[in-house]
């Protein structure tokens, strides 16, 4: 595993970096003294808005890669992330910080395959839920029951069974072979996690678009993100006032406390808004 690199590291991974970007051309010149100072961070900003990654002065895996000849092709990249910002009228600081805390930095696999979360408490209220005029609300609860039952990792009530990485692609598939369509609107997919089931309410000409497009790029799971923040008027206003409570409140639910979200995230915007990243409302 890549290890992350940003402001106030320091030892031999920091040397490597700074090695690395002296040979891709960073003026003035590092000093290779593996102390991640605010020359490195400039250095790094200028190698990424160089090769057309975010912009955020943080040394992750995309950015190792590149400096290491890696494609960027199909990395969210700075300009995707403007254009979101002055699209929902948020400084771009605080995009970046959403970004960071939110995406990990990554969203798809080594495999090439998007990142993804498949939630059986999701699968099991999907299944259980009426589609149609008509439908058995208990003959729909009994099949869910009886499939929770046969398949605990898959359908419960309750959250659980994650198996992480390529495992939850797994996951994924054996719940597929019990349905198809709720297994999918059961993930959360991309950079920026956005569940499945919230395809029809973003605009999303079906499931399967929704689903294939999160297998293109991760400019797709960005274009899904700001279309989450656009369908939801009280966390669009959080995020543009930087409520960052209320923000994490809505997009991660009432556990954001014990994760921290709220603090990593107004940190993160303090750190990018201090290099200027602040383009206004």
């Amino acid at each position: 595993m890549t290890l992350t690199l940003r402001h106030g590291d320091r030892g031999q991974a920091v040397s490597h970096l700074q090695k690395q970007l002296n040979q891709a051309g960073a003026k003035p010149a590092l000093v290779v003294d593996a102390d991640f100072g605010d020359a490195t961070e400039k250095a790094v900003r200028a190698f990424q808005a160089k090769v057309g990654l975010v912009d955020d002065g943080i040394a992750g895996s995309k950015t190792q890669a590149a400096l290491a000849g890696a494609d960027c092709r199909l990395l969210l990249s700075n300009a995707t992330l403007l254009a979101g910002a002055e699209r929902l009228g948020v400084e771009l600081a605080a995009i970046y910080a959403v970004n960071e805390v939110e995406s990990h930095g990554q969203g798809f696999l080594a495999n090439g395959k998007p990142k993804i979360l498949f939630e059986r408490h999701v699968m099991y209220k999907r299944l259980a839920m009426p589609r149609n005029e008509g439908d058995d609300v208990a003959e729909l609860q009994r099949h869910a029951d009886e499939l929770a039952t046969a398949y605990p990792q898959l359908v419960n009530p309750r959250p659980g069974g994650y198996i992480g990485g390529t495992g939850e692609h797994q996951r994924l598939a054996q719940a597929r072979m019990l349905d198809a369509d709720r297994a999918a609107e059961s993930a959360s997919w991309g950079a920026f996690q956005i569940m499945g089931y919230h395809w029809q309410r973003l605009g999303y000409a079906s499931l399967a678009d929704f689903v294939n497009r999160m297998h293109q790029d991760e400019s797709e799971h960005f274009e899904a993100f700001v279309r989450f923040i656009e369908s939801d008027p009280a966390l669009h206003k959080a995020l543009k006032g930087k409520k960052w409570a209320q923000f994490a409140k809505l997009y991660n639910g009432p556990a954001y406390a014990r994760n921290l979200y709220d603090v990593k995230l107004e940190r993160a915007y303090e750190r990018h808004a201090a290099c200027g990243c602040t383009l206004a409302a």
